[in-house]
């Protein structure tokens, strides 16, 4: 066309290329200004602090583990102590011999009274022996056990008194025996090894295998 400059194709094209990596090269700079991308899957969020926000609300301390806690009463109340045995220092000891006697034997009580402050337990056989007096020795054999009473347990009160059954046989009853004077009998409590001492005089065989005393467990009265 008349006036018209026509520029040639080629010049187009590589003015359009110029343009097209001028604007790649200026996108390429924009991402290499901004921030790096986070790795994949993670979260580019600054971790939580593990110290606790002043902010937050406080929280109550539990219980003090060293609290004490009341006991109940029925805890603290103990269980009452079980009687001791009935010893010789808290006993009197006496005999009764209203029961008669026959066929040369005498038959008594031995009795025994607590005259201590607190109850005390009675069971079973004393010890029971002739003797010259209150400190002597026991005179002949001691006392043999009669078993056709049953032992029981006896609870004595302060002032109470169980007893057991005596049986003297007449040292004249035998022929071979070595009569010597009692002054009474020395009774040991049962299992006790102190003794009481009752006024009694008889005669006593001092030879040994000779029995004149038999006894019985303990009774209530």
């Amino acid at each position: 066309m008349a006036g018209t400059k026509l520029v040639p194709m080629w010049t187009q094209r590589i003015k359009t290329g110029l343009v097209t990596t001028t604007a790649a090269a200026a996108l390429l700079l924009l991402a290499a200004c901004g921030p790096s991308p986070s790795p994949s899957g993670t979260s580019s969020a600054p971790p939580p602090s593990s110290t606790p926000s002043a902010s937050a609300p406080a929280t109550s301390s539990p219980p003090s583990a060293t609290a004490t806690a009341t006991p109940s009463p029925s805890a603290t109340s103990a269980a009452p102590a079980a009687p001791a045995l009935c010893k010789a220092a808290s006993l009197s000891a006496a005999t009764d011999a209203t029961g008669g006697g026959a066929a040369g034997s005498i038959y008594e009580k031995l009795i025994l009274t607590n005259t201590g402050t607190a109850p005390c337990i009675l069971e079973g056989f004393a010890g029971v022996s002739l003797t010259a007096d209150a400190n002597g020795e026991p005179i002949g054999e001691p006392a043999t056990r009669e078993t056709t009473t049953p032992v029981t347990r006896i609870e004595l009160a302060p002032g109470k008194s169980a007893w057991a059954e005596i049986r003297y046989t007449q040292a004249g009853n035998y022929g071979d025996c070595t009569k010597v004077p009692a002054a009474g009998v020395r009774i040991y409590p049962p299992n006790d090894t102190a003794s009481l001492f009752v006024p009694e005089p008889h005669d006593a065989c001092s030879n040994a295998g000779i029995k004149l005393l038999t006894i019985t467990a303990f009774q209530a009265v």
